[in-house]
């Protein structure tokens, strides 16, 4: 049976509404990035996971990012909610993306997708 672990861990702090909660309908662009652990093990990465995912709170235009892990298939990665695709972009030519990432030995096979979001039928279903 697969079993995928959802780690949450909401973006900017300065992006929030009164109430402390995220402004979903902001929400422009998706990324999905997946990899898979070599080196280091699943509880070495929650260690790592949970030391630096406050970085990730003060990267400028990311609402949320939802921690990804299918343990049983070696496959974990996040799904991060962008204000725009620009936001994005900085965020994948910066250093937080090439340290945690691009450039770390222990994540391989790498994919990195992005989503402009259908603003329509999303409304519907839950973006207000």
């Amino acid at each position: 049976m697969l079993q995928v672990d959802f780690y949450v861990y909401y973006g900017n702090p300065l992006s929030e509404n009164k109430k402390g909660k995220k402004p979903m309908s902001n929400i422009r662009y998706i990324q999905v990035i997946n990899f898979n652990l070599e080196g280091i093990t699943h509880d070495d990465f929650m260690g790592v996971a949970n030391e630096v995912a406050p970085n990730f709170a003060v990267i400028p235009g990311l609402i949320s990012k939802v921690w990804l892990s299918d343990e049983v298939n070696n496959t974990y990665g996040g799904v991060y909610s962008w204000e725009s695709q620009e936001a994005c972009e900085a965020y994948r030519s910066g250093e937080l993306y090439a340290g945690a990432l691009t450039n770390n030995p222990n994540f391989v096979n790498l994919s990195d997708k992005g989503f402009s979001v259908l603003e329509g039928p999303s409304k519907v279903t839950g973006i207000n």
